[in-house]
């Protein structure tokens, strides 16, 4: 490389944002994106097939005046992200599957004090960088106690960076964790990405208290709030405990104490389900049989609905942005309008239960899934339809 090209490498490196058109991989788009969103703080463990987030965010966040953090283990990197972020850092940890599983008590931690943190699951099957959809249900129940997870399912690169943008702005305007639940497909494919002006991508910052250190309540908030943020080391002496506490901070072994604390905390998110949990519509206006996917599975869906459409099948696709929380409204919609809702996703029949559950028999439901390393084709889609009978 000539020294003209090495300026504008190094010049690019020091741009927080990199608008313009890129071909990118996946994990790569999640790098730029929690850039675009403020990041300044990651910690991670080497796993495939997440290991570019890593790579990606030790040349480009210092290079921002962010700090890189490369943890001995899935449990430093997840406290570290906890720590960083109640001192004010938006901050950032990324794992696949089996790494996933020893963040549940650091989760767990930053559900109880409320510290904003983005994780990113890239999903694999157990061992091996195959394709699967399999966390599906611990990336919202994996951590103990009452609580209600944030989880965006990307589909594809352009995407991962959108979404891993949006993460940050719910971490930080709910102060909880948020998940962005990648899949082996999407973070080591490559496609166009294109990353607006710095100034025409939303961010949403963290709320600050204008309260004293004498008046300030750290856990002070409506019935299903959010409390403002004081970081550590400003003068607010706050205890950030995963125990009961009561609205100072103080730990509390109260039941009152309790039911409020845990009545809040799931309440603040599940009571802007509607906001959060969005959901895209693909002909879905005449439509008589919806496809229902999240992630990479909604690529074949809209293929298997082009398919069917040509044929004369009234077919659309709902697709989940946010399966948790559970889009309630969207999908008990369906169980009014459709003749036939089907769930399409890469494992053995997880999520299909709450579609199932929330059609409540008002409508035929089917399943098309599979645990085998691959994301279905249109063709399997099609299959699976003809042996569920009519498709209107």
């Amino acid at each position: 490389m000539g020294q003209e090209g090495a300026a504008k490498e190094k010049a690019a490196k020091e741009n927080r944002v990199l608008t313009g058109v890129h071909f990118m991989q996946g994990n790569y788009a999640v790098v730029e994106g929690a850039l675009a969103a403020g990041c300044n703080f990651f910690a991670g463990y080497p796993i495939t097939p997440a290991n570019e987030i890593s790579e990606g965010m030790s040349k480009r966040l210092p290079a921002v005046g962010g700090v890189f953090l490369q943890g001995e283990d899935e449990l430093c990197s997840i406290n570290a992200v906890a720590g960083a972020s109640l001192a004010g850092a938006k901050a950032m940890t990324a794992t696949a599957s089996a790494g996933y599983d020893y963040f549940q008590e650091g989760l767990e931690y930053g559900v109880a004090v409320e510290a904003p943190m983005v994780i990113v699951d890239v999903q694999r099957c157990r061992g091996e960088n195959f394709a699967t959809q399999a966390d599906i249900m611990q990336v919202h129940w994996g951590p103990a106690g009452d609580h209600e997870m944030v989880v965006l399912a990307p589909s594809s690169v352009q995407e991962l960076f959108d979404f891993t943008v949006r993460a940050f702005n719910l971490a930080e305007e709910y102060r909880t964790p948020v998940i962005v639940l990648s899949e082996t497909t999407i973070a080591l494919m490559r496609e166009r990405l294109v990353i607006p002006e710095e100034d025409k991508i939303p961010v949403v910052n963290r709320r600050w208290t204008s309260k004293t250190p004498e008046t300030y309540l750290p856990f002070e908030a409506e019935e299903w709030g959010v409390p403002d943020f004081a970081g550590l080391g400003r003068g607010y002496h706050t205890i950030y405990s995963i125990n009961p506490h009561d609205e100072k901070g103080s730990i509390e072994w109260d039941p009152d104490v309790f039911q409020r604390l845990y009545t809040r905390i799931p309440a603040k998110i599940s009571k802007h389900r509607e906001k959060i949990s969005t959901v895209q519509h693909y002909r879905m206006d005449d439509a008589k049989t919806a496809l229902v996917a999240y992630g990479s599975e909604v690529r074949p869906c809209l293929d298997a609905m082009t398919m069917l459409r040509e044929g004369g099948k009234k077919v659309g696709v709902l697709k989940l942005d946010v399966p948790w929380p559970f889009p309630e409204e969207a999908v008990s919609d369906l169980g009014k309008r459709m003749d036939l809702v089907v769930t399409v996703e890469m494992n053995t029949g997880k999520y299909a239960g709450e579609i199932e559950r929330a059609c409540s028999g008002r409508c035929r439901t089917g399943r098309v899934t599979k645990n085998r390393g691959l994301i279905h084709s249109p063709e399997e889609i099609l299959e699976a339809l003809e042996c569920m009978g009519e498709v209107s």
